[in-house]
């Protein structure tokens, strides 16, 4: 379940599923840390720490679009994990985005 915060309006929560491969829950830092992938901007190496069931990260990106992405996981058992990913994003000097998404989630089958 994620639910999305914008400024100080929360949304409602929303469902999503996603199917992970054996490889994917192998590798927790690699599978829930973002991938750089801009134009006209330049990003920072990822900056994550994976200890003790917790993964943090941080990307920083300058440019055309300035931004800026932290996320903070804690895989609490095998089959659960809660999250919170902040969003900054200025293009022009201008915010486009300032957004907190919360996620608590649980492992519901194996993949089809």
């Amino acid at each position: 379940m994620t639910r999305v915060a914008t400024g100080v309006v929360l949304g409602p929560p929303q469902p999503s599923q996603k199917c992970l491969t054996a490889a994917q829950t192998g590798d927790l830092a690699a599978t829930f840390s973002p991938v750089a992938n801009t134009i006209n901007s330049e990003c920072a190496p990822l900056e994550p720490s994976f200890d003790g069931g917790k993964l943090s990260w941080k990307l920083v990106c300058k440019g055309q679009l300035n931004m800026e992405l932290t996320g903070e996981f804690n895989f609490d058992g095998p089959r659960h994990y809660s999250a919170t990913i902040h969003s900054k994003a200025e293009m022009g000097g201008q915010q486009v985005a300032n957004s907190q998404s919360v996620i608590d989630a649980q492992w519901v089958s194996e993949c089809p």
